[in-house]
């Protein structure tokens, strides 16, 4: 089958699983074409599926992401190469990178996951939970199932876990829930907020894991403030590395203005 072929045959599966989903019909449009196939994945509740279907999903998936490429993350450079006036203690092992970070190759990437922690359900929904969620497959739903089964509650703010990465080429998923923001930062959100960070390093660590990268934890879709955070996440990290093994920390941004933030802290 070629990529076309794919979609649409994995389109006609999860169709196969809800009779209501018979009625949409498969769009001719290419693009259109693998968004529905992204939104059926969105919405499907965990569950097991065939051989052939991870086979044929998995065959996509790697090959959309060789085609967007995969950044080495033991080659970027660290923030004493940018900054070499920076106040940051261990400057050696932080690196500031702006890119997507579902084609990073590290150890771990961290997810910044609801209290369900089973991705997002909304249909090609923008956050970065549903981003790490689609380029990994279904399978990664499934294992975060099992976990929150096992545990048999939500995710408490502030903690960890870590899960396969499965068709991202970071070999781990680590998840955390961030602490959702109201009218104002109280100071018990800025204490989970440097929990979910020192739990996430605490947890590589424990697994024996070298690298980590983290996206903006809380700043999309919880509303923390980005400078507050910011300043939040480079004193966390900066404070474990102190006494850690771990040897490269990733603080990965998407937007601009994320990244002019980073760099004032550093600079």
């Amino acid at each position: 089958m070629n990529r076309s072929e794919k979609v649409s045959w994995l389109i006609r599966e999860l169709k196969k699983e809800n009779p209501g989903y018979e009625v949409i019909r498969e769009p001719v449009n290419e693009t259109e074409k693998r968004r529905l196939l992204r939104s059926l994945m969105n919405v499907r509740w965990p569950g097991g599926v065939s051989p052939e279907f991870l086979r044929v999903q998995d065959e996509l998936l790697q090959e959309e992401l060789e085609e967007k490429g995969i950044t080495d993350g033991g080659a970027l450079p660290v923030i004493r190469e940018q900054y070499p006036c920076t106040a940051v203690k261990n400057d050696d092992r932080i690196v500031l990178w702006r890119g997507d970070i579902t084609t990073l190759a590290v150890d771990a990437v961290v997810n910044a996951a609801n209290s369900q922690m089973l991705g997002c359900f909304v249909p090609c929904h923008g956050c970065i939970d549903n981003a790490i969620h689609s380029a990994a497959g279904v399978q990664l739903r499934n294992e975060c199932a099992e976990l929150m089964e096992a545990q048999g509650h939500e995710e408490p703010v502030g903690r960890a876990k870590i899960t396969g990465g499965y068709n991202l080429p970071a070999r781990h998923v680590i998840h955390t829930v961030g602490p959702v923001v109201g009218v104002e930062v109280t100071e018990k959100q800025k204490a989970e907020l440097a929990s979910c960070y020192r739990s996430c390093l605490k947890l590589a660590e424990k697994s024996g894991l070298k690298s980590v990268a983290f996206c903006c934890i809380s700043t999309g879709e919880f509303h923390f403030p980005g400078k507050l955070a910011a300043r939040i996440a480079v004193e966390a990290i900066d404070r474990y590395l102190s006494g850690s093994r771990l040897e490269r920390v990733i603080i990965d941004v998407f937007k601009e203005e994320d990244l002019h933030i980073y760099q004032k802290i550093f600079r």
